[in-house]
């Protein structure tokens, strides 16, 4: 990913907090059939000796071919807000007209090497994490306990886990920070998707 160095974006924790506010990624594999991809719901873990920068787990359909590319190295991308910014925003327009759009964002790219999980048990506690966080702002959680075992015993024969252990993340913050002070309040206050990430200082 082309990330200059004032949208690079490489503190762990934003970036992680990125993955865990956004958690729909979308798993880029190449396979003998060229490339494909796939839209997931991940969980990222904390980082171990083994995995750096954290690991990915999520779980997929027995029928996806994606789990038996166990082994192969992958790209996760984990797309943040995102808006149009007008050239009228921008101070510059009424002096010289010298202005033009551009598009704000936030994006994560997670690479690691894909494994596949097929124990029940674990499959069944990520579910229960996903489950237990997702449910958790409703006023009447649901969780999986409340479905008959016989037909959760059947569900996890039916999936299989996946974990990509972190060999890389790159952030990308592109949020006008090559902009003077007074644009990047103008923008913040057109886009309020955008507003509280350019609150915060986003670079180390």
């Amino acid at each position: 990913m082309y990330a200059p160095a004032h949208f690079a974006e490489t503190r762990l924790a934003t970036l992680h907090a990125l993955i865990a506010a956004h958690p729909l990624g979308t798993l880029v594999t190449h396979g003998a059939a060229g490339l494909s991809a796939d839209h997931i719901p991940f969980e990222i873990g904390a980082p171990t000796a083994a995995a750096p920068f954290g690991t990915l787990r999520a779980h997929v359909a027995r029928a996806n071919p994606l789990w038996r590319q166990a082994g192969a190295d992958v790209l996760v991308v984990f797309q943040g807000p995102s808006a149009y910014v007008s050239p009228s925003l921008y101070a510059e327009k009424p002096l010289s007209g010298k202005v033009v759009p551009t598009y704000n964002y936030a994006v994560v790219h997670a690479h690691g090497a894909l494994a596949a999980i097929e124990e029940p048990a674990w499959i069944l506690a990520l579910l229960e994490r996903l489950t237990t966080r997702h449910e958790a702002a409703r006023a009447a959680p649901w969780s999986v306990d409340q479905a008959p075992p016989a037909y959760i015993a059947a569900l996890l024969q039916a999936i299989v886990g996946i974990e990509i252990p972190l060999a890389r993340l790159e952030g990308k913050w592109k949020l006008s920070q090559n902009r003077a002070p007074a644009d990047q309040a103008a923008v913040a206050a057109d886009c309020a998707a955008l507003a509280p990430w350019m609150a915060a200082p986003l670079t180390m």
